[in-house]
């Protein structure tokens, strides 16, 4: 069986985090940049599933910029046995759209069995891109797993609901995203982390993959505005002279909380 799993590049969540204010991307230059954690469950998943099937690939694949080979190395030191980088400077910006057209041609060329991702990743968090790799890819999808059993031929998982929990289940091929409910990555070890050096990295352009990303040969989004979070202001403080309780009703009726 073939797997592929997205792990994705973010800026690191204990650090701060910004937004240049006028291109309106992540400012990566402003902190540390780390290995999505979600994207590290997705690929202990796969991983464990290649513990105990012989003959089992997993393949790492990224949509990240030329500078993110070391994050990407990080995969291949927990286990992976080879990793796909997309990289080209047109795909800087690039949305959901042009992000899941540019993984689904990386992830069409090697025919894989089964793509597992993250639910949501820490920085944009747009939680679209699983189905949206299922559409372009033709294949079935199963989202927001809290457990996962991967068969030969198929996998199953359990998702949380509302009112308990669903119990779903797909042929293969297939998409599945997974949330944090999942085990943690294991660690790298000295020899995983050498072993990752020799292992294949294959950097594919735009062009390898027959790719535009010209949005005039195709819709894409287009942020016409962002600027910084205003500061936190100073709460509303109400004295109590004998008539506290309706001025706190006066504040909930004029800010529609009742």
């Amino acid at each position: 069986m073939k797997i592929f799993v997205l792990v994705k590049e973010v800026p690191d969540t204990y650090g701060d985090r910004k937004l240049n204010l006028e291109t309106g991307l992540a400012d990566r230059a402003a902190g540390d940049v780390v290995l999505d954690e979600i994207t590290e469950r997705a690929l202990e998943v796969a991983l464990s599933y290649a513990d105990k099937n012989a003959g089992t690939e997993v393949v790492a694949l990224s949509m990240a910029p030329e500078t993110s080979t070391a994050s990407i190395r990080r995969s291949l030191a927990i286990g992976a046995g080879s990793a796909v980088h997309v990289a080209d400077e047109k795909l800087v910006g690039a949305d959901l759209g042009l992000t899941a057209e540019v993984l689904a041609a990386a992830i069409r060329r090697a025919e894989p069995d089964l793509v597992i991702t993250g639910n949501l990743s820490t920085d944009g968090s747009g939680g679209m891109l699983p189905a949206m790799l299922a559409e372009h890819l033709g294949f079935a999808s199963a989202t927001a797993l809290s457990a996962v059993e991967i068969a030969a031929d198929a996998v199953s998982g359990t998702r949380a609901a509302d009112d308990g929990a669903q119990q779903v289940s797909t042929s293969l091929p297939a998409v599945i995203s997974i949330t944090e409910a999942l085990p943690d990555a294991r660690f790298p070890n000295f020899k995983g982390i050498m072993a990752a050096k020799k292992k294949p990295l294959e950097v594919l352009s735009l062009a390898d993959l027959g790719v535009s990303a010209d949005p005039g040969a195709a819709p894409q989004t287009i942020m016409t505005t962002v600027s910084e979070k205003p500061p936190r202001a100073a709460g509303v403080k109400v004295t109590d002279d004998g008539n506290a309780g309706a001025q706190l009703v006066d504040f909930l009726v004029q800010n529609r909380l009742v």
